[in-house]
């Protein structure tokens, strides 16, 4: 068995990385209203499952790193044929009939997402408004990311803004991506952060004039970013060359910005029977 089927068998018996936050589960980040409960039937990716009343649930705040199905075995170890309930502004489906929802087994008050991502299984989302919630998610990852712990063994799930076709490779899919500003303007209704001198051919970040004033209130100045490294997440486009649409404030973050989980956030292993303790 490789280390990956040993890792997976581990996984099976039920052992996992969960996120804690001193005495306060991680949940106090992520603190949303309970939408409902059930007992989970079966897990069909790294952040779907279907309860056993047939609804199906999308974790929210998290994206598919779209590497060799990463995720799928490490979600099914944790709440396959378990009770968890489901917690998130409102219950609303998406255009699918899916609840996104930030889940937890019953009796823990720790979102599953958190092990996802401190378990390097899956990237953190950019689409959560809520900015303490959205933090606490990419501090998970940037842990997962400086310990190097699974999708982030390698180079595969960063891009390097110079590598142009490797971005392109990714068309139509949630991406990470980071390297060093060369320009950052305004021209027309459209704010650029261009990552090359070929405007039309090298990576670039797109900002519409209307969402400027959200990314500065999130910490960006954007004006001043030429020269500094930057890692961008989101969706990938062509456009000429290859860009990313920012639509959400945390698509953007300053090198260094997203400190990973230390100090008071303590990583503990989980053994099914222990969500109580």
């Amino acid at each position: 068995m490789n280390g990956r089927g040993e890792r997976v068998a581990g996984l099976a018996i039920g052992v996992a990385l969960i996120v804690c936050m001193g005495d306060r589960p991680a949940l106090a980040a992520c603190d949303f209203a309970l939408q409902g409960d059930g007992r989970v039937s079966r897990v069909l990716d790294a952040k779907t499952f279907r309860l056993e009343d047939g609804r199906e649930v999308r974790l929210a705040g998290i994206e598919l790193a779209d590497i060799a199905d990463r995720g799928r075995a490490m979600l099914a170890s944790l709440i396959e044929s378990r009770d968890v309930s489901l917690h998130n502004t409102d219950d609303a489906p998406d255009r699918y009939g899916r609840q996104p929802a930030f889940v937890a087994l019953t009796g823990s008050g720790t979102p599953i997402q958190f092990a996802m991502l401190t378990g390097g299984e899956v990237l953190a989302s950019p689409t959560v408004s809520d900015q303490a919630c959205s933090r606490a998610l990419l501090a998970a990852e940037a842990g997962a990311r400086a310990a190097r712990r699974g999708i982030w063994t390698g180079s595969a799930a960063l891009k390097n803004a110079e590598s142009t076709d490797d971005i392109l490779a990714r068309l139509g899919r949630f991406t990470v991506v980071e390297g060093t500003v060369s320009s950052a303007r305004l021209a027309g209704a459209t704010f650029y952060v261009n990552f090359g001198r070929r405007w039309t051919r090298d990576f670039a970040v797109t900002i519409s004039r209307r969402m400027m004033a959200s990314v500065e209130a999130a910490g960006i100045d954007l004006k001043s970013l030429k020269g500094k490294r930057v890692r961008v997440r989101g969706w990938i486009e062509k456009r000429g060359g290859p860009r990313i649409e920012v639509t959400h404030a945390g698509q953007i973050e300053l090198i260094g910005a997203a400190r990973p989980i230390s100090g008071d956030l303590a990583v503990k292993e989980f053994v099914p029977g222990d969500e109580g303790k």
